[in-house]
């Protein structure tokens, strides 16, 4: 029985360019930098000095890459194409959304120092394009996702939707990439409904939907109790094929934002798993005040929406190793014992499991107990403590994983003059919570928000 199914793109390039901007089609490549609102609104230039990505590998399972476009010659490695077997660094025809999501996350610009074209929030990172049909053609993101693992990818991003069930080897290639630490970023899907779309509601996956100029859900951003974060995905520019650059809504763009900041915090912090930078990019998210008090995750706003510079420089403790994703079926990444330890202290040989430590240790006890009253032993014995010992506040990590707010530096989040759809100041607030503590999801809620 075949579980393949059509995958199909969500971001699509806006015709009326002129009427979103105000003004006639812009051909200058200053202006095109200057449309892209988003990099301004999370203070790029402030992030770039903390982290810009370099050393990580973020797969892009989309249409295949224009590897030599100038905003993108040699931050694009060969990958495969899974549409003709060879490599995805170079164009299928006229199809653009891959090079689109490829430009968001590691575009470098060109002219000089990089000033001109679209540039990515990671453009030091490495993109490895594996290339899929986005079109009426029946496909499966599984092989694809086991190559993107095999192949070094630490970040995946996957701005496409599905329609219908996951198939075995769909789940068993998402709990592949989880089980050698990578991340799964997927868009929510440009539906507007409840209705889950794959792969972004598969357990274990970053689910990304849409936000405006205002810090609203875009109002055909899919929702549903699996949305983790949101990010920019309204009039945003990026690299094209047909055409040098192209304008676009949809959760495709937020998406690639959300993967571009997971390979930020990849990059300055190596060590982390993929559940702690996850914990990271969830705990630093920031809501409009109008928003203050929701119980989080909310259908429409999960966590948020994401703020690299905050995830970036907050100081706050790794958490579990699973973070906020639910943990693998077999128990990976497993939590060390504790029983072994104790069991050694109790006089129990090392290789004795937890229950026979526990039971033994207490039968011992008992033992002594009934000695001492029955014979009336005079001198009497000291037993360590009882298995179970002392656990830190707070469960891993212990407390004060977010705190207060932690001020912005110049530049994130802050109206500038003549910058068109930046965050507003003041508009936001980020959410308190403790590391890992991340409550169960609210029941859908209806859409027109």
């Amino acid at each position: 029985m075949s579980f393949t199914r059509t995958l199909r793109a969500v971001g699509g390039a806006v015709v009326a360019g002129a009427l979103l901007l105000g003004a006639a089609p812009v051909a200058s490549a200053d202006q095109i930098r200057h449309d892209q609102w988003p990099l301004r609104s999370f203070g790029a230039d402030d992030i770039w000095k903390v982290s810009t990505g370099k050393g990580v590998t973020v797969a892009v399972i989309d249409a295949p890459v224009d590897g030599s476009h100038p905003d993108l010659k040699g931050n694009v490695l060969p990958g495969k194409s899974f549409l003709d077997g060879g490599t995805a660094d170079r164009p299928d025809g006229k199809e653009e959304h891959g090079t689109a999501m490829a430009s968001l996350i590691a575009g470098h610009g060109h002219g000089p120092g990089g000033s001109e074209g679209v540039k990515g929030l990671a453009p030091d990172a490495k993109i490895l394009p594996v290339g899929i049909d986005l079109g009426d053609k029946e496909e499966s993101y599984a092989e694809p996702l086991r190559y993107a693992v095999d192949h070094g990818a630490k970040v995946v991003n996957m701005s496409f939707e599905d329609f219908g069930d996951t198939s075995p080897a769909e789940k068993a290639a998402v709990d592949y990439a989880r089980k050698h630490d990578v991340l799964l970023v997927a868009a929510s899907g440009n539906s507007g409904s409840s209705i889950p779309r794959l792969p972004s509601s598969v357990p274990g996956v970053l689910a990304v939907g849409a936000v405006d100029i205002d810090l609203k859900v875009w109002k055909f951003s899919s929702y549903g109790s699996h949305i983790k974060l949101l990010a920019p995905g309204l009039h945003i520019r990026s690299a094209g094929v047909e055409t040098p650059y192209r304008l676009a809504n949809g959760t495709s763009d937020s998406t690639a934002y959300v993967s571009a900041a997971a390979a930020l915090l990849r990059s300055k912090f190596p060590d982390l798993t993929a559940g702690q930078i996850a914990n990271r990019l969830l705990k630093t998210a920031i809501l409009p005040d109008s928003m203050k008090g929701m119980k989080l995750p909310d259908s429409h706003y999960g966590y948020g929406i994401v703020n690299p510079w905050q995830a970036l420089i907050k100081k706050m403790p790794a958490g579990s190793k699973n973070g906020p994703l639910p943990a693998l079926s077999d128990g990976s990444p497993k939590t060390p014992a504790k029983s072994k330890g104790r069991g050694a202290e109790q006089g129990f040989k090392g290789n004795k499991g937890a229950i026979v430590g526990i039971v033994g240790g207490v039968v011992g006890l008992l033992v002594v107990i009934l000695v001492v009253v029955l014979v009336a032993v005079k001198k009497k014995r000291r037993n360590g403590p009882p298995p179970g010992g002392t656990g830190r506040y707070g469960g891993p990590g212990g407390p004060g994983a977010f705190g207060g707010f932690v001020p912005q530096p110049p530049g994130p989040y802050q109206q500038q003059p003549s910058a068109p759809g930046v965050y507003p100041p003041g508009s936001y607030q980020q959410q308190p919570g403790a590391p890992d503590a991340f409550p169960p999801a609210p029941p859908p809620q209806p859409s027109g928000r």
